[in-house]
Protein backbone atom coordinates (compact mmCIF):
# COMPACT_ATOMS: atom_id res chain seq x y z
CA UNK A 1 0.00 0.00 0.00
CA UNK A 2 1.31 3.44 -0.96
CA UNK A 3 2.34 5.73 1.89
CA UNK A 4 0.17 8.82 2.47
CA UNK A 5 0.18 11.88 4.69
CA UNK A 6 -2.96 13.16 6.40
CA UNK A 7 -3.87 16.78 6.99
CA UNK A 8 -6.84 17.76 9.13
CA UNK A 9 -8.52 21.12 8.42
CA UNK A 10 -11.81 22.24 10.00
CA UNK A 11 -12.53 18.72 11.16
CA UNK A 12 -12.04 17.21 7.73
CA UNK A 13 -9.17 14.85 6.95
CA UNK A 14 -7.41 14.92 3.60
CA UNK A 15 -4.82 12.42 2.34
CA UNK A 16 -1.91 13.22 0.07
CA UNK A 17 0.56 10.78 -1.51
CA UNK A 18 4.14 10.52 -0.27
CA UNK A 19 6.73 10.10 -3.00
CA UNK A 20 10.21 8.64 -2.45
CA UNK A 21 13.31 9.46 -4.46
CA UNK A 22 16.04 7.04 -5.48
CA UNK A 23 18.08 8.03 -2.38
CA UNK A 24 15.02 7.49 -0.13
CA UNK A 25 14.26 11.19 0.27
CA UNK A 26 10.55 11.65 0.97
CA UNK A 27 8.16 14.40 -0.07
CA UNK A 28 4.46 15.01 0.46
CA UNK A 29 2.84 15.61 -2.92
CA UNK A 30 0.57 18.62 -2.40
CA UNK A 31 -0.26 19.38 -6.05
CA UNK A 32 -3.96 18.98 -5.25
CA UNK A 33 -3.85 20.72 -1.84
CA UNK A 34 -5.53 23.97 -2.88
CA UNK A 35 -8.05 22.26 -5.11
CA UNK A 36 -9.25 19.89 -2.39
CA UNK A 37 -8.85 22.01 0.75
CA UNK A 38 -8.85 25.61 -0.54
CA UNK A 39 -5.62 26.10 1.47
CA UNK A 40 -2.01 26.64 0.45
CA UNK A 41 1.27 26.20 2.33
CA UNK A 42 3.51 29.04 3.51
CA UNK A 43 7.26 28.41 3.30
CA UNK A 44 9.37 31.61 3.12
CA UNK A 45 12.51 30.99 1.12
CA UNK A 46 11.11 27.59 0.02
CA UNK A 47 13.32 25.84 2.60
CA UNK A 48 10.89 22.91 2.88
CA UNK A 49 9.36 23.02 -0.58
CA UNK A 50 10.40 20.77 -3.44
CA UNK A 51 9.80 22.70 -6.66
CA UNK A 52 10.57 19.75 -8.91
CA UNK A 53 11.87 16.22 -9.18
CA UNK A 54 15.34 16.11 -10.70
CA UNK A 55 17.81 13.47 -11.85
CA UNK A 56 20.81 15.80 -12.05
CA UNK A 57 22.40 16.30 -8.63
CA UNK A 58 22.11 14.54 -5.28
CA UNK A 59 23.13 16.51 -2.20
CA UNK A 60 23.10 15.22 1.38
CA UNK A 61 24.16 18.08 3.62
CA UNK A 62 24.14 16.07 6.85
CA UNK A 63 26.61 13.50 5.53
CA UNK A 64 28.63 15.74 3.20
CA UNK A 65 27.66 13.94 -0.02
CA UNK A 66 27.55 15.55 -3.48
CA UNK A 67 27.01 13.51 -6.64
CA UNK A 68 26.43 14.51 -10.26
CA UNK A 69 24.20 11.97 -12.05
CA UNK A 70 25.26 9.42 -9.41
CA UNK A 71 29.01 10.02 -9.70
CA UNK A 72 30.74 11.15 -6.45
CA UNK A 73 32.19 14.64 -6.73
CA UNK A 74 35.51 13.32 -5.36
CA UNK A 75 35.94 10.99 -8.37
CA UNK A 76 34.92 13.59 -10.94
CA UNK A 77 37.23 16.26 -9.51
CA UNK A 78 40.17 13.85 -9.47
CA UNK A 79 39.70 12.12 -12.83
CA UNK A 80 37.47 14.15 -15.15
CA UNK A 81 37.83 17.29 -17.23
CA UNK A 82 35.37 20.13 -16.89
CA UNK A 83 33.91 19.48 -20.36
CA UNK A 84 33.37 15.81 -19.48
CA UNK A 85 31.41 16.91 -16.42
CA UNK A 86 29.50 19.48 -18.47
CA UNK A 87 28.49 16.75 -20.91
CA UNK A 88 27.50 14.47 -18.03
CA UNK A 89 25.28 17.09 -16.40
CA UNK A 90 23.61 18.20 -19.62
CA UNK A 91 23.14 14.85 -21.37
CA UNK A 92 22.93 12.43 -18.44
CA UNK A 93 25.92 10.16 -19.08
CA UNK A 94 29.69 10.49 -19.28
CA UNK A 95 30.65 10.88 -22.95
CA UNK A 96 32.30 8.17 -24.99
CA UNK A 97 35.58 9.13 -26.62
CA UNK A 98 33.94 9.99 -29.95
CA UNK A 99 31.15 11.95 -28.22
CA UNK A 100 33.62 14.00 -26.21
CA UNK A 101 35.68 14.68 -29.32
CA UNK A 102 32.63 15.99 -31.20
CA UNK A 103 31.51 17.99 -28.15
CA UNK A 104 34.92 19.66 -27.81
CA UNK A 105 35.08 20.37 -31.55
CA UNK A 106 31.66 22.01 -31.57
CA UNK A 107 32.52 24.21 -28.58
CA UNK A 108 35.91 25.16 -30.04
CA UNK A 109 34.22 26.25 -33.27
CA UNK A 110 31.88 28.66 -31.45
CA UNK A 111 34.19 30.54 -29.06
CA UNK A 112 34.22 33.77 -31.05
CA UNK A 113 31.57 36.40 -30.35
CA UNK A 114 30.21 38.82 -32.92
CA UNK A 115 32.50 41.80 -33.51
CA UNK A 116 29.57 44.17 -32.94
CA UNK A 117 29.56 43.12 -29.28
CA UNK A 118 32.81 45.03 -28.82
CA UNK A 119 30.78 48.22 -29.06
CA UNK A 120 28.68 47.13 -26.07
CA UNK A 121 31.81 46.80 -23.95
CA UNK A 122 33.04 50.22 -25.04
CA UNK A 123 29.82 51.78 -23.71
CA UNK A 124 30.36 50.50 -20.16
CA UNK A 125 32.29 52.62 -17.66
CA UNK A 126 35.61 51.20 -16.48
CA UNK A 127 34.16 50.64 -13.01
CA UNK A 128 31.22 48.58 -14.27
CA UNK A 129 30.90 45.38 -12.25
CA UNK A 130 31.86 42.38 -14.44
CA UNK A 131 28.75 40.45 -13.35
CA UNK A 132 26.46 43.20 -14.59
CA UNK A 133 28.38 43.28 -17.86
CA UNK A 134 28.30 39.49 -18.19
CA UNK A 135 24.55 39.19 -17.53
CA UNK A 136 23.87 41.89 -20.13
CA UNK A 137 26.14 40.29 -22.70
CA UNK A 138 24.62 36.84 -22.29
CA UNK A 139 21.06 38.05 -22.79
CA UNK A 140 22.30 40.06 -25.79
CA UNK A 141 23.37 36.82 -27.45
CA UNK A 142 19.70 36.02 -28.05
CA UNK A 143 19.47 39.04 -30.35
CA UNK A 144 22.36 37.74 -32.45
CA UNK A 145 20.73 34.30 -32.66
CA UNK A 146 16.99 35.09 -32.96
CA UNK A 147 16.20 31.47 -33.82
CA UNK A 148 17.01 30.63 -30.19
CA UNK A 149 13.81 32.45 -29.17
CA UNK A 150 11.59 29.80 -30.80
CA UNK A 151 10.33 27.52 -27.96
CA UNK A 152 9.51 24.73 -30.46
CA UNK A 153 12.99 24.26 -31.90
CA UNK A 154 14.40 20.84 -32.73
CA UNK A 155 16.75 19.04 -30.36
CA UNK A 156 19.62 19.75 -32.76
CA UNK A 157 18.89 23.48 -32.67
CA UNK A 158 18.75 23.44 -28.86
CA UNK A 159 22.10 21.62 -28.75
CA UNK A 160 23.62 24.31 -30.98
CA UNK A 161 22.47 27.01 -28.55
CA UNK A 162 23.88 25.01 -25.62
CA UNK A 163 27.26 24.60 -27.34
CA UNK A 164 27.37 28.27 -28.32
CA UNK A 165 26.74 29.33 -24.74
CA UNK A 166 29.36 26.98 -23.29
CA UNK A 167 31.84 28.26 -25.89
CA UNK A 168 31.13 31.97 -25.61
CA UNK A 169 30.74 32.48 -21.85
CA UNK A 170 34.52 32.17 -21.18
CA UNK A 171 35.16 34.62 -24.04
CA UNK A 172 32.65 37.11 -22.66
CA UNK A 173 33.94 36.65 -19.11
CA UNK A 174 37.52 37.34 -20.20
CA UNK A 175 36.38 40.34 -22.24
CA UNK A 176 34.56 41.76 -19.22
CA UNK A 177 37.80 41.50 -17.23
CA UNK A 178 39.92 43.03 -19.98
CA UNK A 179 37.40 45.84 -20.32
CA UNK A 180 37.57 46.56 -16.58
CA UNK A 181 41.37 46.88 -16.62
CA UNK A 182 41.31 48.60 -20.02
CA UNK A 183 43.49 45.99 -21.69
CA UNK A 184 43.04 44.94 -25.32
CA UNK A 185 40.79 41.91 -25.89
CA UNK A 186 42.51 38.60 -26.61
CA UNK A 187 40.82 36.33 -29.13
CA UNK A 188 40.32 32.61 -28.42
CA UNK A 189 42.86 30.10 -29.70
CA UNK A 190 41.50 26.86 -31.13
CA UNK A 191 44.63 24.88 -30.30
CA UNK A 192 44.15 25.43 -26.56
CA UNK A 193 41.95 23.43 -24.22
CA UNK A 194 38.86 24.96 -22.60
CA UNK A 195 40.60 25.98 -19.36
CA UNK A 196 43.87 27.00 -21.00
CA UNK A 197 42.03 29.09 -23.59
CA UNK A 198 40.22 31.00 -20.87
CA UNK A 199 43.45 31.67 -18.96
CA UNK A 200 45.06 32.88 -22.18
CA UNK A 201 42.18 35.29 -22.91
CA UNK A 202 42.40 36.57 -19.34
CA UNK A 203 46.14 37.08 -18.96
CA UNK A 204 47.80 37.21 -22.39
CA UNK A 205 48.80 40.49 -24.02
CA UNK A 206 49.29 41.16 -27.74
CA UNK A 207 52.92 42.07 -27.08
CA UNK A 208 54.04 38.66 -25.82
CA UNK A 209 53.04 35.02 -25.63
CA UNK A 210 51.39 33.59 -22.53
CA UNK A 211 51.78 29.98 -21.50
CA UNK A 212 49.15 28.74 -18.99
CA UNK A 213 50.69 27.14 -15.91
CA UNK A 214 49.53 23.48 -15.79
CA UNK A 215 49.18 23.58 -11.98
CA UNK A 216 46.93 26.61 -12.27
CA UNK A 217 44.94 25.03 -15.11
CA UNK A 218 44.48 21.85 -13.05
CA UNK A 219 43.29 23.80 -10.02
CA UNK A 220 40.86 25.83 -12.11
CA UNK A 221 39.56 22.64 -13.76
CA UNK A 222 38.78 21.25 -10.30
CA UNK A 223 37.18 24.50 -9.15
CA UNK A 224 34.85 24.66 -12.14
CA UNK A 225 33.85 21.02 -11.63
CA UNK A 226 33.13 21.61 -7.95
CA UNK A 227 30.91 24.58 -8.82
CA UNK A 228 29.18 22.94 -11.80
CA UNK A 229 25.86 22.23 -10.06
CA UNK A 230 24.42 22.30 -6.57
CA UNK A 231 20.83 21.16 -6.77
CA UNK A 232 17.94 23.68 -6.48
CA UNK A 233 19.88 26.69 -5.22
CA UNK A 234 18.81 30.28 -5.78
CA UNK A 235 20.32 30.72 -9.25
CA UNK A 236 19.38 27.23 -10.52
CA UNK A 237 15.80 27.76 -9.37
CA UNK A 238 15.84 31.16 -11.08
CA UNK A 239 16.97 29.60 -14.36
CA UNK A 240 14.18 27.02 -14.15
CA UNK A 241 11.42 29.48 -13.28
CA UNK A 242 12.46 31.95 -16.00
CA UNK A 243 12.73 29.10 -18.48
CA UNK A 244 9.29 27.83 -17.49
CA UNK A 245 7.82 30.89 -19.23
CA UNK A 246 9.45 29.56 -22.44
CA UNK A 247 12.10 32.26 -22.25
CA UNK A 248 15.11 31.34 -24.38
CA UNK A 249 18.23 29.77 -22.88
CA UNK A 250 20.30 32.96 -23.09
CA UNK A 251 17.66 34.95 -21.16
CA UNK A 252 17.29 32.17 -18.58
CA UNK A 253 21.05 31.92 -17.99
CA UNK A 254 21.33 35.71 -17.78
CA UNK A 255 18.73 35.60 -15.00
CA UNK A 256 20.79 32.92 -13.25
CA UNK A 257 23.90 35.09 -13.47
CA UNK A 258 21.96 37.97 -11.89
CA UNK A 259 20.80 35.72 -9.05
CA UNK A 260 24.34 34.45 -8.50
CA UNK A 261 25.57 38.05 -8.29
CA UNK A 262 23.88 38.49 -4.90
CA UNK A 263 26.32 38.49 -1.96
CA UNK A 264 24.24 35.83 -0.17
CA UNK A 265 24.76 33.44 -3.08
CA UNK A 266 27.79 33.71 -5.35
CA UNK A 267 29.58 36.57 -3.66
CA UNK A 268 30.90 34.56 -0.72
CA UNK A 269 34.42 34.03 -2.06
CA UNK A 270 34.74 37.75 -2.76
CA UNK A 271 33.64 38.39 0.84
CA UNK A 272 36.44 36.10 2.07
CA UNK A 273 39.16 38.23 0.47
CA UNK A 274 37.51 41.47 1.59
CA UNK A 275 37.49 40.09 5.15
CA UNK A 276 41.19 39.15 4.95
CA UNK A 277 42.06 42.58 3.57
CA UNK A 278 40.10 44.23 6.37
CA UNK A 279 41.97 42.24 9.02
CA UNK A 280 45.28 43.05 7.34
CA UNK A 281 44.46 46.77 7.22
CA UNK A 282 43.64 46.61 10.95
CA UNK A 283 47.18 45.46 11.68
CA UNK A 284 46.81 41.74 11.06
CA UNK A 285 45.93 40.84 14.66
CA UNK A 286 44.16 37.55 13.90
CA UNK A 287 43.54 36.69 17.56
CA UNK A 288 41.48 39.87 17.91
CA UNK A 289 39.24 38.99 14.99
CA UNK A 290 38.86 35.36 16.03
CA UNK A 291 37.68 36.63 19.42
CA UNK A 292 35.21 38.93 17.66
CA UNK A 293 33.89 35.94 15.68
CA UNK A 294 33.34 34.00 18.92
CA UNK A 295 31.55 36.92 20.60
CA UNK A 296 27.82 36.42 20.02
CA UNK A 297 27.22 40.11 20.68
CA UNK A 298 29.66 41.18 17.98
CA UNK A 299 28.16 41.49 14.46
CA UNK A 300 31.40 40.29 12.82
CA UNK A 301 31.13 36.90 11.13
CA UNK A 302 33.85 34.83 9.50
CA UNK A 303 33.37 34.60 5.74
CA UNK A 304 34.09 31.27 4.04
CA UNK A 305 33.41 29.07 7.07
CA UNK A 306 30.52 26.63 7.47
CA UNK A 307 27.72 26.20 4.94
CA UNK A 308 23.95 26.66 4.83
CA UNK A 309 23.43 23.13 3.48
CA UNK A 310 26.48 21.11 4.60
CA UNK A 311 26.19 20.64 8.36
CA UNK A 312 29.41 18.76 9.10
CA UNK A 313 31.79 19.45 6.22
CA UNK A 314 31.77 20.62 2.62
CA UNK A 315 33.05 17.73 0.47
CA UNK A 316 34.20 20.22 -2.16
CA UNK A 317 36.45 22.01 0.36
CA UNK A 318 38.49 18.86 1.04
CA UNK A 319 39.21 18.54 -2.68
CA UNK A 320 40.09 22.15 -3.40
CA UNK A 321 42.26 22.57 -0.28
CA UNK A 322 45.08 20.58 -1.91
CA UNK A 323 44.69 22.50 -5.16
CA UNK A 324 44.99 25.77 -3.23
CA UNK A 325 48.14 24.50 -1.49
CA UNK A 326 49.61 23.44 -4.85
CA UNK A 327 48.90 26.82 -6.46
CA UNK A 328 50.43 28.77 -3.58
CA UNK A 329 53.53 26.56 -3.62
CA UNK A 330 53.91 26.63 -7.41
CA UNK A 331 53.49 30.39 -7.74
CA UNK A 332 55.44 31.28 -4.60
CA UNK A 333 52.97 34.02 -3.79
CA UNK A 334 54.05 36.47 -1.08
CA UNK A 335 50.82 38.06 0.11
CA UNK A 336 50.08 39.00 3.76
CA UNK A 337 46.35 38.37 3.25
CA UNK A 338 47.02 34.82 2.04
CA UNK A 339 49.35 34.23 4.99
CA UNK A 340 46.46 35.26 7.23
CA UNK A 341 44.19 32.84 5.40
CA UNK A 342 46.50 29.90 6.12
CA UNK A 343 46.67 30.83 9.82
CA UNK A 344 42.90 31.22 9.95
CA UNK A 345 42.46 27.83 8.29
CA UNK A 346 44.68 26.15 10.91
CA UNK A 347 42.73 27.71 13.78
CA UNK A 348 39.35 26.70 12.32
CA UNK A 349 40.48 23.11 11.84
CA UNK A 350 41.88 22.76 15.37
CA UNK A 351 39.86 25.08 17.65
CA UNK A 352 37.01 23.21 19.44
CA UNK A 353 34.79 26.31 19.11
CA UNK A 354 34.78 26.02 15.33
CA UNK A 355 34.81 22.22 15.25
CA UNK A 356 31.76 21.93 17.54
CA UNK A 357 29.79 24.41 15.41
CA UNK A 358 30.77 22.95 12.05
CA UNK A 359 32.54 26.17 11.07
CA UNK A 360 35.04 24.49 8.75
CA UNK A 361 36.68 26.27 5.78
CA UNK A 362 34.32 25.81 2.83
CA UNK A 363 34.82 25.86 -0.94
CA UNK A 364 34.40 29.65 -1.05
CA UNK A 365 37.31 30.09 1.37
CA UNK A 366 39.70 28.07 -0.81
CA UNK A 367 38.43 29.39 -4.15
CA UNK A 368 38.97 32.94 -2.92
CA UNK A 369 42.55 32.06 -1.98
CA UNK A 370 43.22 30.55 -5.42
CA UNK A 371 41.73 33.48 -7.32
CA UNK A 372 43.69 36.01 -5.26
CA UNK A 373 46.88 34.03 -5.83
CA UNK A 374 46.19 34.26 -9.59
CA UNK A 375 45.82 38.05 -9.31
CA UNK A 376 42.18 37.87 -10.37
CA UNK A 377 40.37 40.95 -8.98
CA UNK A 378 37.79 40.17 -6.31
CA UNK A 379 35.04 41.65 -8.51
CA UNK A 380 35.74 38.79 -10.97
CA UNK A 381 35.33 36.00 -8.41
CA UNK A 382 31.59 35.63 -9.00
CA UNK A 383 32.20 35.59 -12.75
CA UNK A 384 34.50 32.60 -12.19
CA UNK A 385 31.70 30.99 -10.20
CA UNK A 386 29.32 31.57 -13.13
CA UNK A 387 31.74 29.86 -15.52
CA UNK A 388 31.66 26.75 -13.38
CA UNK A 389 27.92 26.80 -12.72
CA UNK A 390 26.96 27.19 -16.41
CA UNK A 391 26.65 23.44 -17.20
CA UNK A 392 24.41 22.95 -14.17
CA UNK A 393 22.18 25.85 -15.16
CA UNK A 394 21.92 24.47 -18.69
CA UNK A 395 21.12 20.98 -17.35
CA UNK A 396 18.43 22.39 -15.06
CA UNK A 397 16.87 24.39 -17.94
CA UNK A 398 17.00 21.38 -20.28
CA UNK A 399 15.44 19.04 -17.71
CA UNK A 400 12.67 21.54 -17.01
CA UNK A 401 11.89 21.71 -20.75
CA UNK A 402 11.98 17.94 -21.22
CA UNK A 403 9.72 17.40 -18.20
CA UNK A 404 7.23 19.89 -19.70
CA UNK A 405 6.98 21.59 -16.33
CA UNK A 406 4.26 24.27 -16.02
CA UNK A 407 5.11 27.93 -15.72
CA UNK A 408 6.28 28.77 -12.20
CA UNK A 409 3.65 30.68 -10.27
CA UNK A 410 3.99 30.68 -6.46
CA UNK A 411 0.94 31.57 -4.37
CA UNK A 412 0.71 34.03 -1.50
CA UNK A 413 -1.42 34.91 1.51
CA UNK A 414 -2.64 38.49 1.24
CA UNK A 415 -2.13 40.58 4.41
CA UNK A 416 -3.00 44.05 3.12
CA UNK A 417 -6.01 46.34 3.54
CA UNK A 418 -9.55 45.10 2.98
CA UNK A 419 -11.71 46.67 0.28
CA UNK A 420 -11.98 50.45 0.58
CA UNK A 421 -13.30 53.29 -1.57
CA UNK A 422 -11.19 55.72 -3.56
CA UNK A 423 -10.84 59.16 -1.93
CA UNK A 424 -10.28 62.18 -4.14
CA UNK A 425 -6.94 63.94 -3.65
CA UNK A 426 -8.39 67.08 -2.03
CA UNK A 427 -10.00 64.97 0.75
CA UNK A 428 -6.95 62.87 1.68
Amino acid sequence: MSETAKIEIDGKTFEFPVITGTENEKAIDIKKLRGTTNCITIDPGFKNTGSTTSAITYLDGENGILRYRGYPIEQLAEKATFLEVAYLLIYGELPKESELKDFKKSITNHTLVHEDMKQFFEAYPSQAHPMGVLASMVVSLSTFYPESQDPNRSDEAVDLTIHRLLAKLPTLAAMSYKNAVRHPFIYPKNELGYIENFLNMMFAMPTEDYKPNPVVASALNKLLILHADHEQNCSASTVRIVGSSQANLYASISAGISALWGPLHGGANQAVIEMLDKIQEDGGDLDKWIAKAKDKNDPFRLMGFGHRVYKNFDPRAKIIKKAADDVLEQLGVDDPALDLAKKMEKIALEDPYFIDRGLYPNVDFYSGIIYKALNIPSEMFTVMFALGRLPGWIAQWKEMKENKEPIGRPRQIYTGENERDYVSIEKR
